[in-house]
């Protein structure tokens, strides 16, 4: 195998084959991964493909250096969704003339744009390269870089866009190979299944690249008159102005597949004239909690800041890398089942390794090379998971043959597995341990236990826990009274 590989060996959905990755240039490897639609804050559905690509994005800088690569991954901030939240939120101001729908979704997208990135970072995430925009890729930018406007007008002269009824859209009979990524042709697409059939378009599977705005409504100046873009228009101008017309890796969620990077693909590859759009795509797959498919009218529709910050997923707020490592615990590529007893699993786990990985006063220079090996085929994680269960009991066993001497030089095991959570986004730090707060805990747990409510006392044994602070009842040998205590158990 040539070394300009690294060995990094990735499923291509394109192909349906796992393949060698070569990047076009290794000193600039180019990765575009679809980002939130800021219209609600992210549930735990949107942190699957956020925690997957971040992974990606650490191993491909490990393998080929932190300044030759670049992630982008998007905002969408310009969408009709957007529309109907703002005014949902702020219908009566907008009404009473204080504020403006401008004002009102610049407001939603702000709230929701920075709950998301408080979010993704309590999950371990690393921030991207660069993180564009929508709406500042709508008009020719003072910059040269590729904008919306700008690529739809190529589409048109190109003859793949037509105008018809005040919308432009893309004509997919243009493209005779449309559908290469998704496995569908246009003879196999049934009119009003997953497309909209309306009388001005010549196809049915024709898409909107722009539509006109009421005055109502955010709009941007244009040739086909005052008006907002398409939704997969975004991404493509997006990606090429930041990666290129080709670049190496497209990812997203299995949902994305078709309309979305289908008319990414499409949209792209006519408006450069290229074979690809991007050389890999990547998928992972959906979600489902507790066995079912997540909706809000099954009451199972949880947010990522809900599962952080409240106790509505198994009574108890989740540590972000509990949810972190539920999410890795199953392939990228495969339905994964988010239930409570998934994440007690997942945070056993990782007490686990953190008690291991306290064996060793420094992180390992190097990262064990199985774990590497096992992250470069197509980003295995449970095979990379067993190297660290192995490292773990190979550290408790080196300091238990040193007399329990956390100080014992040569654990070498402990040091590889501390660099390995390190590079995984997990918190090596030594835990803090704040003894006031665990006494007022303990004493407010006795009340409620003496009261009979042991429901909350088990919710706070629980949240106590999940700090690594693991309490035993038992009965002061002098008084008999019913005593508590503590100790750290990461």
């Amino acid at each position: 195998m040539s070394d300009a590989s690294k060995g990094l060996r990735l499923y291509n959905t394109l192909t349906r084959s796992k393949e060698d990755f070569f990047p076009i240039d290794p000193r600039n490897v180019r990765v575009y991964v679809c980002g939130p639609t800021v219209y609600d804050f992210a549930h735990i559905g949107n942190a699957r493909p956020v925690i997957v690509f971040d992974v990606l994005f650490r191993l491909l800088r490990q393998l080929y250096g932190q300044a030759q690569v670049t992630y982008v991954r998007n905002i969408t901030d310009v969408d009709d969704k957007i529309n109907v939240r703002a005014l949902r939120d702020f219908g009566d101001e907008i009404s009473s003339g204080k504020l403006s729908l401008n004002e009102a979704i610049r407001r939603v997208t702000e709230k929701t744009a920075d709950q998301f990135h408080k979010d993704v970072a309590a999950l371990g995430c690393l921030e991207p390269s660069v993180e564009p925009r929508a709406t500042e890729f709508v008009e020719p930018r003072a910059d040269g870089k590729v904008d919306m406007v700008s690529l739809i007008q190529r589409l048109i002269e190109r003859g793949h866009a037509y105008v018809a009824e005040g919308e432009v859209l893309f004509d997919t009979a243009s493209m005779p190979d449309y559908g290469q990524l998704s496995k569908r042709n246009l003879d196999e697409q049934q009119a009003g299944a997953r497309v909209a059939v309306d009388a001005h378009k010549k196809n049915p599977g024709d898409f909107v690249l722009w539509k006109l705005s009421s005055p109502e409504e955010p709009g941007w100046d244009s040739p086909w008159g005052r008006g907002r873009p398409g939704w997969h228009i975004e991404c493509s101008a997006m990606s090429a102005a930041y990666l290129g017309e080709v670049f190496d890796i497209h990812g997203g969620g299995l949902d994305l597949i078709f309309p979305h990077h289908e008319n990414e693909i499409a949209q792209s590859r006519c408006a450069h004239g290229t074979d690809v759009m991007a050389k890999v795509w990547m998928h992972n797959g959906f979600l489902q909690v507790e066995g079912q498919k997540m909706s809000k009218s099954l009451g199972n529709f949880h947010s990522i800041s809900e599962l952080l910050e409240t106790e509505t997923f198994g009574g108890r707020r989740w540590p972000g890398e509990v949810l972190r490592l539920a999410m890795l615990m199953t392939h990228y590529r495969e339905p994964i089942d988010f239930s409570v007893r998934k994440l007690e699993e997942a945070e056993n786990t990782l007490r686990k390794w953190k008690r291991a990985a306290d064996l060793a006063p420094a992180a390992a220079s190097q990262l064990p090379a199985e774990m590497v090996e096992a992250l470069s085929d197509d980003l295995a994680t449970y095979a990379a998971f067993q190297v660290l269960t192995q490292l773990a009991g190979e550290a408790v066993d080196f300091n238990a043959a040193a007399g329990g001497n956390m100080a014992a030089a040569g654990n070498d095991a402990a040091a590889s597995l501390k660099a390995a959570l390190l590079f995984l986004g997990f918190d090596v730090t030594p835990a803090k341990v704040d003894e006031d707060a665990i006494a007022t805990a303990i004493t407010k747990r006795l009340a409620l236990t003496a009261a009979g409510n042991w429901a909350e006392a088990d919710r706070i044994r629980a949240d106590l826990l999940a700090q690594g602070i693991q309490l035993k009842d038992g009965k002061d040998p002098v008084t008999g009274e019913r005593i508590t205590t503590w100790e750290v158990k990461r």
